[in-house]
Formats: C-alpha cells, sequence, structure tokens
C-alpha cells in the first residue's frame, strides 16, 4: 500500500474513510496501467494543492482528482463516466451532500474533454493539474507518451498511430490547454514533436 497517498487520502477524508481509500490506491496499481498509476495520482493531487487557491471549492477538486482514473481499461471509452458513477456511489457514505457529489462527479467527467467551461475555476483547476505532464520538460515527456503507447500495447503500430494522432490534435484544438498555468507554449510544443514521431 503507498503511505503517502493514504496518509494525502485521510487529510482529505479523515477516519473512517480507509477502506475507500485503500480500494482507490488499488485500482491505480492495477498491472495494465503505466502511465494511470499511483504515480499519475500523486502528480495531480500535488499539481491540484499548488493550484487550490483558484479553486472556489478545492477539496471537491483534489475528490475529483482521486476519482478521474479510478476506473481506466484501454480497451474501453467510458473510462470517466465509469470513474463519475463510482464516485456517485462512494462519496455520499463520507457523508458530502448530494451537491457536493455532483460537483465531483462533474469534475471527473470533464477530464473526458479537459475543456471546462469559462468561469469553471474547479475545472480548471483540476484539467491543469492533470495535463500537467504535457509541458513537462522533453525526458518527461517522451517517458510519458512511453507509458501511454505501453498501456495500448494490444493495439497494432498503424491503429495506434491514428487514435494517438487524433488525440493529440484535439488537444491542439482547444482554444486554451491550460487555464491558469502559463506553459501553454512548453505544452504544444511538446505534443507536435510527439506528432512528428509518430
Amino acid at each position: 500500500m503507498d503511505a503517502k497517498l493514504m496518509d494525502l487520502w485521510r487529510s482529505l477524508t479523515g477516519p473512517g474513510a480507509d477502506h475507500l481509500g485503500r480500494g482507490l490506491i488499488i485500482r491505480y496499481g492495477e498491472p495494465h496501467r503505466r502511465y494511470h498509476t499511483a504515480t499519475h495520482l500523486r502528480a495531480v493531487l500535488a499539481q491540484v494543492d499548488a493550484l487550490a487557491g483558484n479553486a472556489a471549492h478545492p477539496d471537491l477538486v483534489r475528490f475529483a482528482a482521486w476519482f478521474h482514473d479510478a476506473v481506466y481499461d484501454p480497451r474501453r471509452g467510458d473510462n470517466e463516466e465509469r470513474s463519475a458513477r463510482l464516485a456517485e456511489r462512494a462519496l455520499p457514505e463520507l457523508g458530502l451532500a448530494a451537491e457536493a457529489v455532483a460537483t465531483v462527479a462533474r469534475l471527473v467527467r470533464l477530464t473526458r474533454t479537459h475543456d471546462p467551461a469559462p468561469g469553471d475555476v474547479d475545472g480548471a483547476v483540476l484539467c491543469d493539474a492533470d495535463l500537467a505532464i504535457l509541458a513537462s520538460p522533453p525526458e518527461v515527456y517522451a517517458a510519458y507518451a512511453a507509458a501511454v503507447r505501453e498501456e495500448y500495447s494490444f493495439v497494432p503500430d498503424e491503429a495506434f498511430r491514428r487514435g494517438r494522432a487524433a488525440v493529440l490534435r484535439a488537444l491542439l484544438d482547444l482554444p486554451a490547454i491550460f487555464h491558469i498555468t502559463d506553459v501553454e507554449a512548453s505544452a504544444r510544443a511538446n505534443i507536435q514533436v510527439e506528432l512528428t514521431l509518430l
């Protein structure tokens, strides 16, 4: 069990919810994951903490970060929806009000498009945190891209190139990839390099 993640979970939920935290950590440790792992979760949570001053409901963004990749099967296209539904089932057990649960689920679903509406500060924080890897140094970005390829190792090369290029172009087509952090140029440069290498 990842003790650091467990400490972060307890700091968010207080005592009595360890079983749920352990279940989430186990999910991020599934053997088919190569990028969407506990390491990614820790990185997203750290970014959320760094950006929390911009959020209207920072703890709800933290809950959304915990759940955003809780369900991850690269063979399916509905992981965000399934992760949101998991949050909707689990969070009432922690005593969260229905409105708070709905906010968390909405934020989890938003990680499908990473395109928050104007004024959606909580969505902007979560999306910036989730996509922070895109603006990392080139060698870190290259390791991320390689890990994503490993997660899709069952996909033939040509099909992977087409699918990955579509994902990357969709990011480039966003009016802005980042909404708070000033790393847009680095991210777009990394994405362009990956597209060239596909």
